[in-house]
């Protein structure tokens, strides 16, 4: 598996829902009527974001990105003899 940095630079600006989430009777799907939860805007960077939600009078609030905790895994640990978990094959 890979973890890829691509486009995570990048600033997002994403709607709070107006409304909550329903569960439909019929089939069970989960939906809502609210159209703005499914809009994301990206932007170069936080100015830019900020500069938008300012002129169109949106209220934002910035989450700053944490650093990824990433475990060191070597391959040959799948072969140790004192695996938490045993072979299956």
């Amino acid at each position: 598996m890979q973890s890829g940095k691509a486009k995570t630079r990048l600033w997002m600006l994403e709607f709070e829902p107006a409304a909550p989430k329903e569960v439909e009777p019929l089939m069970g799907y989960t939906s809502s009527k609210d159209t703005r939860s499914q809009v994301r805007l990206t932007f170069e960077t936080k100015e830019q974001a900020i500069e938008y939600a300012e002129r169109n009078d949106i209220l934002y609030r910035v989450e700053e990105a944490h650093a990824p905790k990433r475990a060191r895994v070597a391959y040959a640990d799948n072969f140790k003899y004192d695996r938490r978990q045993p072979w299956t094959h």
